[in-house]
């Protein structure tokens, strides 16, 4: 019939995920890496047509696209399984949240560095020996960079440019960089694992590489051994701590015209002075006594400054007093000339408590290998101790002596 219409065209459907491929896959990896097989098979697969490849979010969700699926041979799918696995087992996306903030790096082009610098610490020895490296993957050679660092380390080492157009497309999900996306079914979603869950995998592998390590790459044998024996943030609890004990010192002791008072509205015509917190005093008692080492002291200056930056900056806010088993002088941080640290006799660190006290500070930091007597009294300003770390303790004239710990009125902060 003229101006009839031809026959309909129907699109061909698009084609589902191949489960019985992507799940021979993990079953390769799974007899190739024996000791991945419990987070291989802990991961929950999820079909998404977003996902360029494969990828994960911290809940231990697998998404996985369908066409990549169909188009990539097992024995890289099974490449693909044990690098995203590895992603979670590395905790990438807690260590990715934590440089972004210790570095301020915002933004899609960091998030995409700290996955390309999450991938380089994964690929320089996971493939071979069974495991065929899958097309396009980033590894430090291909890069430029050195082999055998980690995340935080290759993050330095390089930057986003035209060598780099090639892993643009490289997304790994929030597993990987630590920023949710779209496509992910987020903390409430099904399937995840939660937080003890997701420890019980890790502990089950570490402890299967630990006890046939000679199985296991370099890095899998290194994360094993620091996998539930990780080195502690000090420096961000030192800070916390002394970030705390200064915010909550002292009151507003002084009247400015500066800012008038919210009360001024309700005396028509007179502006009323509000009050002005003085800024916080610190003072920082340094052990130096024999017992401490020579690189022990120079952290301990490295802490001074990042106490200034702590109270804002305020460097002639700061003082340092050097103490083993005599005081020495209390010292302003702003002095051109540096803080000498004498000493290198015994250790008594009441002698530094009642020097840095006579200047009413607001805060008392001490940074001590802890073989000292305490003040007897709590004193009348916060205290904030940094022990660095020690073995066990002796004393010539008395093998068994065992020094006390700080005092429980003291915030305590294991350095290093």
């Amino acid at each position: 019939m003229p101006g009839a219409p031809g026959p309909s065209v129907v699109p061909d459907a698009p084609r589902p995920l191949d489960l019985d491929k992507l799940y021979a896959a993990r079953l390769h990896a799974a007899r190739v890496r024996p000791y991945l097989a419990t987070a291989l098979f802990a991961l929950h697969t999820v079909e998404s047509r977003q996902v360029p490849t494969m990828a994960v979010d911290r809940y231990w969700r697998c998404y996985v696209s369908p066409v990549f699926v169909e188009r990539t041979p097992v024995e890289e799918l099974a490449g693909v399984w044990v690098h995203e696995v590895s992603h979670l087992l590395r905790d990438h996306h807690g260590r990715s949240d934590r440089v972004a903030r210790e570095r301020g790096l915002t933004g899609p082009g960091e998030r995409l560095r700290m996955n390309i610098a999450a991938d380089c610490e994964i690929n320089d020895d996971v493939f071979g020996d069974g495991l065929v490296r899958p097309e396009g993957a980033v590894d430090p050679a291909s890069l430029g960079l050195p082999s055998g660092e980690l995340m935080e380390d290759y993050l330095r080492l390089f930057r986003l440019g035209p060598r780099m157009a090639d892993a643009a497309w490289l997304d790994c999900g929030s597993g990987a960089d630590g920023v949710e996306r779209e496509w992910e079914l987020g903390p409430d979603g099904a399937h995840g694992l939660s937080e003890q869950e997701r420890d019980a995998v890790r502990f089950r592998v570490a402890e299967g590489i630990n006890g046939r390590p000679g199985s296991a790459p370099k890095g899998w044998r290194r994360w094993a051994e620091e996998a539930f024996h990780p080195p502690q943030a000090w420096r961000e609890l030192l800070g916390s701590a002394i970030r705390s004990a200064v915010a909550g010192s002292g009151a507003g002791e002084d009247y400015t015209y500066g800012r008038p008072s919210r009360r001024s509205a309700g005396v028509p015509g007179a502006v009323l002075p509000s009050l002005r917190r003085r800024p916080p005093r610190v003072s920082v008692v340094i052990d130096t006594s024999g017992s401490v080492s020579d690189a022990e002291l120079g952290s301990a200056l490295l802490e001074v400054t990042a106490i200034s930056r702590a109270v804002g900056g305020r460097r002639d806010l700061v003082t340092v007093v050097p103490c083993d088993a005599a005081a020495g002088i209390a010292h302003l941080l702003c002095r051109a000339e540096g803080i000498p640290l004498t000493g290198g006799g015994g250790t008594d660190l009441r002698e530094g408590f009642a020097r840095a006290l006579k200047g009413r500070p607001d805060v008392v930091v001490v940074l001590t290998d802890g073989w000292t007597p305490w003040p007897a009294e709590r004193p009348s300003c916060r205290t904030v101790v940094g022990l660095f770390p020690r073995g066990s303790s002796w004393r010539e004239d008395d093998p068994s002596y065992v020094p006390g710990g700080p005092p429980g009125w003291a915030r305590v902060v294991s350095i290093g």
